[in-house]
């Protein structure tokens, strides 16, 4: 999993990593600097010293020849072996040497050879000396990376405020819009550069939002209005004929089945208007149902669906249970949970059990995998073995009105026997 850090925190690391980086390349190029530019000094004014003395000495012998910063020799090359025998074959020049100073310490010398007119110079400097110097240097140059990183941390903490200001603003506000219900204009509220173009973005982001949730609540009502009204008349119109004494039991179930359906179709759309709103209906409308009842009126629904097959269903257990929701968002919660385990059990038994804090929905029909029940509540997703013409929303359908109500549904399957559990919670809060 990528880890996610906070843009704030981006730039602030930035700033004190570009802090230090660029600090240490100045330390780094002061010392490279300081090294060259001390070499070459000290290569010139050796290599100038020695010429003169050798120049005057061959102009004067009696020239008493010295120099006044570092230790020289002058003398004729019938003299040489005075000198230390390791410079007797050095070329003129300067060069780098190593030896055992005065006080028996190894020192770094710097020793400038001239040969000319029969006469041979030595000027040796000791750069030993100057490493005092370079350690100085580096402890300042250690002290300058360290406050100019802490002055670029300092530098980023307080740009990052500042440059995240308007965007820390802008998510405020938009947060304030789900408080107050609305949508309000941002780019009345912000300056007038990048920022504001994002504010004015989605100000026509929210427009076309807005537009599209009106009309999608206004497609849902009318829909809503225009089903309810036939319903209405076909769920009178059959109560009417069931009142007819001409009519046969047969010819009587038919229009009860008639019945269940129109009142199937119009609690399904009264659900599916709740989900379209997404607003719960609580106990401040008197709304509360009788679990059982609406239990038993899914099941005589449903029994139909059962076509022959040797299936009982039965109503096994009942306690008291009260919801406070409208019983048409409970039925279609059970006719689903119910509908399915009639679809899927070829024989056997589908029994509800309403239990003080739950209903419960049992078969035996061919089970299901526990690792793929959470998948069964996704759209468009059917079970194994699914036949008809479903389109696999039913438990979408479910499982969006129990989140709605804040109602907990599982499926998973049976441990005595093959067969599926369906399980459908109601917190405290929820029950009477």
């Amino acid at each position: 999993m990528r880890s996610r850090r906070k843009l704030r925190t981006r730039l602030i690391v930035s700033f004190a990593l570009f802090g230090i980086g660029l600090s240490v390349l100045f330390a780094m190029a002061a010392l490279y600097v300081r090294a060259k530019v001390e070499d070459q000094l000290v290569v010139n004014a050796l290599q100038h010293d020695v010429d003169n003395n050798i120049e005057r000495l061959h102009a004067n012998p009696n020239y008493q020849a010295h120099s006044e910063l570092v230790e020289g020799w002058f003398k004729s090359d019938r003299t040489l072996y005075k000198m230390p025998l390791a410079w007797q074959d050095l070329a003129s020049g300067v060069h780098d040497i190593s030896e055992v100073g005065p006080d028996g310490n190894m020192h770094h010398y710097k020793l400038a050879v001239r040969r000319k007119y029969g006469l041979i110079g030595f000027i040796r400097y000791d750069v030993s000396r100057d490493e005092q110097g370079k350690r100085q240097l580096m402890i300042g140059l250690v002290a300058a990376v360290v406050l100019f990183s802490l002055f670029s941390l300092a530098l980023g903490i307080w740009l990052s405020r500042r440059v995240l200001r308007p965007v820390t603003e802008l998510a405020a506000r938009l947060r304030d819009f789900r408080r107050i219900g609305k949508a309000e204009p941002l780019a009345p509220h912000v300056a007038d550069d990048e920022i504001g173009e994002l504010a004015q973005a989605l100000d026509e982001y929210s427009e076309r939002l807005t537009a599209l949730v009106e009309r999608d609540r206004e497609f849902n009502s009318d829909v809503s209005h225009e089903l309810r009204t036939p319903l209405a008349v076909i769920s009178s119109t059959t109560e009417l004929l069931q009142s007819s004494p001409d009519l046969n039991d047969k010819l009587r179930e038919r229009l009860k089945r008639i019945e269940r359906s129109s009142r199937q179709a119009t609690e399904m759309i009264e659900a599916l208007l709740l989900l379209s709103r997404a607003e719960r209906r609580g106990p401040t409308f008197g709304e509360i149902t009788e679990a059982a009842k609406v239990a038993e009126d899914v099941i005589e629904s449903q029994r139909p669906h059962m076509r022959g097959k040797p299936v009982d269903l039965r109503l096994r257990s009942v306690q008291p249970l009260k919801v406070d929701a409208p019983a048409s968002v409970l039925a279609v919660v059970l006719t689903n949970l119910v509908g399915n385990a009639i679809k899927y059990t070829q024989h056997g038994e589908v029994e509800v059990s309403i239990l003080e804090d739950r209903i419960v929905i049992e078969d035996t029909g061919r089970g299901i995998k526990a690792e793929e029940a959470d998948a069964l509540f996704q759209r468009g997703t059917r079970g194994e073995g699914a036949t008809g013409s479903g389109a696999g929303l039913g438990l979408a359908i479910v499982r969006r009105l129990c989140e709605l109500y804040g109602w907990h549904v599982a499926i998973r399957p049976r441990e005595d026997v093959v067969g599926v559990v369906a399980t459908v919670l109601f917190p405290r809060t929820h029950r009477s």
